[in-house]
Order: structure tokens, then C-alpha cells, then sequence
């Protein structure tokens, strides 16, 4: 899972012909995806093999906060890359002028800012919430909205503040993501040559599979939690969102690429005769 997602970031860093800013995205969206996964991951394996099924106090805000920046960075760096796709195939003379290296930096580092400060928010409203000795969480990591059903106290202040940001910080990359397939899918059709139409969809098919990987799981994720209190369809659900969704982003984009796996045999290629 590291392994997959550093081969992607050390192939992009490494190859010239990948310097381009749609890979310069799937580099990040890996990074992300690595640090995702070691939040959880090395808890949960530590839990089966002691099977011990307990989390201090400051593990589990650790959690929730990195959790909540992570998590944040997958969904805008997945509307980034629906607002790359939609220059380069609606707007292909300009997309070297719009989508230059300033302006590549500066939208993730922009993602990163926001989901840092959004993350503290959270991390300082539950820091005044207090739990009953011995809670349980049905998850196997902590995040925000299950943490707040098992508080003693009052959450209404973070509950509102959680709906504010979720809606804010939803509904705008969902709305832009839906406004950059609609316009990509009215530009295709206006294309007369199969071969274009081709290449845009298969590129298009690749994001689109990542962008419904992610949001099907989350989604699934809060609609197990609110319909059924079973903590084995609960872990589940969790499994499939927190680790097997950030393993797999990444190699559905590049393994549906000619030229990421044209690097990544490059790479190796060039490996192997260093040793």
C-alpha cells in the first residue's frame, strides 16, 4: 500500500515526461494517501496482534484531527484534478497558461491551509467535550461524528459547526466537479474525431472511477453507521473507506495510463541495473 502509493510519487518526481500538472496532482493525491493510511493502519494492526481493542484519550484526537485533514485533502485534490481535466479538454490552447506551475502549487497549498485550520477547529471544539469512562466507539479509528454521539456533554456547538463545514467544504468540490464533467461531457460530444473522443474519455474514466470510489464509501460509511449499530457491518464499511480506498485511488489512475506505466517500467528498468 506505501510501497504502491511511493513508486507513483518517486515515478512522477523521477520522470520528465510526467512533469506535467495532472501528475503533479496524483503525486500529492498518493502522498495523501500514505499519510491517510499511517494514521490508522499501525493502530489496528498493534490492536489484532495484542488484541486489544482500547485508544488513549490523545490517540484518538491525534486521529480525528489528521483524519479530518486527510480526508479533506482526497476530496479537494479530487476536484483539482476534475478542474485540470476540464481546461485541457475544453480549453487545450489555453491549458499551459491557466494550469502553469504557480498556479498548480498554489491551489494545493490553499487545500492544505484550509483543511488544517478546519482539522483545529474540530480538534479544540472536542477538546472541551467530556466521555464516559470506558467509551466505545463502534470503529476501529476515531472520527468526528461517531466521537461526538458517545460525549456526556452538551455537542450542539459542534454538530452546527460540523454541518457549516461539511456543507461548505462539500458541496462546493462536489458542485465543481459536476459543473467540469458536465461542460467535458458536452465539449466530447461536439468532437468529431473517435480518436480524441477516446483518449478524453478514458482519462476522464479513470478520475471518474476514483471521484465514485471515494464518495461511494464515505457514503456508505455514515449510512451504516446511521442505519445499523452492527460493529461488524460498522468495521466494514470503515475498512473499505480508510484503507482500502486510499490504496487503490492512486493505481486506478495509473494503471489505466500509458504513461505512468511507461515510467513506472522506466523506473524499475532503471533500478534494476543500479543493482
Amino acid at each position: 500500500m506505501v510501497l504502491g502509493n511511493l513508486l507513483i510519487i518517486l515515478t512522477v518526481t523521477f520522470d520528465s515526461h510526467l512533469h506535467a500538472p495532472m501528475y503533479f496532482f496524483l503525486s500529492n493525491l498518493s502522498f495523501v494517501d500514505i499519510c491517510f493510511t499511517s494514521t490508522m493502519v499501525p493502530k489496528m494492526l498493534l490492536n489484532i496482534y495484542t488484541q486489544h481493542k482500547g485508544i488513549s484519550y490523545t490517540e484518538c484526537l491525534t486521529q480525528v484531527y489528521f483524519i479530518t485533514i486527510f480526508t479533506g485533502m482526497d476530496n479537494f485534490l479530487l476536484t483539482i484534478m476534475a478542474y485540470d481535466h476540464f481546461v485541457a479538454i475544453c480549453h487545450p490552447l489555453k491549458y499551459i497558461v491557466i494550469m502553469n506551475p504557480r498556479l498548480c502549487c498554489l491551489l494545493v497549498l490553499i487545500s492544505w491551509f484550509i483543511m488544517f485550520w478546519n482539522a483545529l477547529l474540530h480538534l479544540l471544539l472536542v477538546m472541551h467535550l467530556t466521555f464516559p469512562r470506558g467509551t466505545k466507539i463502534p470503529r476501529f479509528v476515531c472520527e468526528l461524528p461517531p466521537l461526538l454521539k458517545v460525549a456526556s456533554s452538551d455537542t450542539r456547538i459542534n454538530n452546527v459547526v460540523l454541518y457549516i463545514t461539511v456543507a461548505l467544504l462539500g458541496m462546493f468540490p462536489v458542485t465543481s466537479i459536476l459543473f467540469s464533467y458536465s461542460e467535458i461531457f458536452s465539449t466530447v460530444m461536439r468532437m468529431s474525431s473517435r480518436e480524441r473522443n477516446y483518449k478524453a474519455f478514458s482519462t476522464c474514466g479513470s478520475h471518474l472511477c476514483m471521484i465514485s470510489l471515494f464518495y461511494g464509501t464515505g457514503i456508505g460509511v455514515y449510512l451504516s453507521s446511521a442505519l445499523t449499530h452492527s460493529s461488524q457491518g460498522n468495521t466494514v464499511s470503515s475498512v473499505m473507506y480508510t484503507v482500502v480506498t486510499p490504496m487503490l485511488n492512486p493505481f486506478i489512475y495509473s494503471l489505466r495510463n500509458k504513461d505512468m506505466k511507461g515510467a513506472m517500467g522506466r523506473l524499475l528498468s532503471r533500478e534494476g541495473c543500479c543493482l
